[in-house]
């Protein structure tokens, strides 16, 4: 079923400006925001920028397919809506209503658990993949419990997020003097900064069945670690540039973690992928999917489900001209002969892949 909003969003830059106009002030600096510098935010969008295109041409490219699959089911495109704390901040249903904008968009998703909403009504939002993410906020025990009631609930993966030991200085916030209510309320910080790989060991040993994620992990070095800890996917992300600083673009990452991974496990990322062709870069890369935060809270804040559903939309439109301009039709003919490196042209920031954003308004 198509959105409804094709005549109201032709481009992924009007999402952006409506939710823009839509939000609070605060709460829009807190979704655009990173720590301190915001540098590793920017280096995000300069790793993706600096890579080109190696185009192939007269090749049959009339019909092309970018989906893709997780867990035995089928993706519209190879994309994970990232898990994001306090989504009923930008629109009140939260976490049901990404389910789903997702089950309609034929994307997966991971929640969060900083959220208000219980996970099981959450996972009856939408017949999407759904993955339950987790900051340890408790000992194993805890976890464990966690653990139970997600996979009880009906989620068919469980990630633990792992670079968040220390919660970073977000100064977007802290200038503003904007306390968010859901760090307020949050406890346990002190098991997230102690929580280790023995920690997560034990917790392996006692779900052996469970399919785990660790996301976070910003290393060839880390990402070995994890496969000798069995986990079924390895994350490569810096939390969109929002915990350390002055780190390096996921982009730049994610080849150093192919390279480690080998086809062991298999490999998510994100960092300000922003547009169907940072999809098609991630892929030629050998990332299995790429994940989408920031992107995915405009459709929500602008327009709710339909809003997430027409991001994916516009999204899919993007991939499908560039595989065909690149001069394939589905997703494993990706490699690394389709990029080579390139010149950034754009000073990189948050909105540096949207660069319409100063047209005119058109009412929304």
């Amino acid at each position: 079923m198509p959105s409804g909003l094709e005549d109201q969003f032709v481009t992924l830059h009007e999402i952006v400006k409506a939710a823009k106009i839509r939000l609070n002030p605060n709460i829009w600096d807190y979704l655009i925001g990173a720590t301190e510098t915001e540098t590793t935010l920017r280096r995000n969008r300069m790793a993706l920028d600096s890579i080109a295109f190696k185009p192939r041409v007269l090749r049959n490219v009339s019909k092309i397919d970018p989906s893709s699959e997780i867990l035995g089911k089928k993706l519209r495109i190879p994309v994970l809506l990232a898990p994001v704390g306090s989504l009923e901040s930008f629109e009140a249903g939260g976490g049901i209503t990404v389910a789903k904008g997702a089950g309609a968009a034929g994307v997966g998703m991971l929640i969060s658990s900083v959220t208000t909403l219980k996970l099981e009504d959450i996972v009856k939002g939408g017949n999407g993949p759904k993955i339950y993410q987790l900051y340890v906020r408790g000992d194993t025990a805890w976890s464990a419990d966690r653990v139970k009631q997600a996979m009880g609930a009906g989620y068919d993966a469980f990630c633990i997020t792992v670079d968040s030991n220390i919660y970073s200085r977000r100064e977007r916030d802290i200038a503003k003097r904007f306390v968010k209510s859901w760090r307020t309320a949050a406890t346990g910080q002190d098991y997230q900064a102690s929580f280790a790989w023995d920690d997560f060991k034990r917790l392996r040993e006692k779900f052996p069945d469970v399919k785990f994620l660790l996301k976070g992990i910003g290393t060839g070095e880390d990402a070995e670690i994890a496969l000798q800890h069995g986990v079924w996917g390895v994350y490569c992300s810096n939390h969109g540039g929002r915990q350390l600083d002055h780190g390096r673009g996921s982009a730049e990452v994610l080849p150093e973690i192919v390279e480690v991974v080998k086809g062991r496990a298999k490999v998510i990322v994100d960092g300000s992928f922003s547009r169907g062709t940072d999809i098609v870069k991630a892929i030629c890369m050998g990332a299995d999917w790429v994940g989408m935060g920031r992107l995915y809270c405009y459709g929500l804040a602008a327009a709710g489900a339909a809003g997430i559903e027409r991001v994916v939309e516009l999204l899919e439109e993007e991939m499908k001209e560039a595989m065909g301009l690149l001069g394939v039709t589905s997703l494993k003919q990706l490699d690394k002969s389709y990029i080579s490196a390139g010149w950034p042209t754009n000073l990189p920031h948050v909105h540096s892949a949207f660069p319409l954003l100063n047209l005119e308004d058109k009412g929304y």
